[in-house]
């Protein structure tokens, strides 16, 4: 069954940005004997919603569900700023860039949490928390010399007048995601009534574990 989530790209400005800092980062992170494994630039995203394996005849409701979710939204923009980790900069297994601005993403992503519980899958017990994945760590590690130097980087704006239903797909070299579709901003819709099944498993898209 495709594994599945629910996102945001960062515009060209944004993820060019990012990976500049990411390449200051790899240089210290070797200086300190740390061997992260680094997003591609071309990956990055904001996760909204991290669905699991789905089968694949569900897949059909969950974009007509994702479509009445974006119905009657207006685009917007966000700023991707600062660095953090998860789960501390003491003990990190995930390194990421932030969110300014992020009520907007905030509240699509209640949108498409709303539309998923419609169709079965089981509700986000986290609160949502806008970032952009940079690296992740196979085990839990110190990084706040490796983060704290450049926590305050300010990066550059992203338009939001859509979002992704992507495919992870987890491979020696890292994840990769296929984008299965594209779903704008749009006028107001009814919602669909299709049922869905998911299977979540153990981790998100991100490194956070289910609780």
């Amino acid at each position: 069954m495709p594994r599945l989530f629910v996102g945001v790209r960062v515009s060209v400005a944004t993820a060019n940005a990012l990976a500049a800092c990411a390449e200051m980062l790899a240089r210290r992170a070797r200086d300190a004997g740390l061997e992260p494994k680094w997003v591609a630039p071309a990956s990055y995203h904001v996760t909204l919603r991290f669905l699991g394996a789905t089968r694949d005849d569900a897949v059909g409701a969950v974009k007509d569900a994702l479509a009445v979710a974006c119905s009657g939204v207006q685009p917007f923009r966000f700023r991707t700023a600062r660095l953090g980790a998860f789960g501390s900069v003491e003990r990190a297994n995930v390194v990421w860039a932030g969110v300014e601005d992020g009520a907007a993403l905030g509240e699509v992503a209640k949108r498409v949490d709303r539309a998923m519980g419609a169709l079965g899958f089981a509700a986000e017990a986290r609160p949502f928390h806008a970032h952009v994945t940079l690296a992740r760590l196979r085990e839990p590690k110190p990084v706040r010399e490796l983060v704290l130097p450049l926590a305050e980087q300010m990066f550059a704006e992203t338009r939001v007048d859509a979002i992704t239903l992507f495919e992870s797909e987890t491979k020696p070299s890292g994840g990769v995601y296929r984008e299965l579709a594209r779903v704008a901003f749009g006028p107001a819709m009814a919602p669909p009534a299709r049922p869905a099944a998911a299977d979540p498993g153990d981790d998100t898209d991100d490194g956070w574990p289910r609780r």
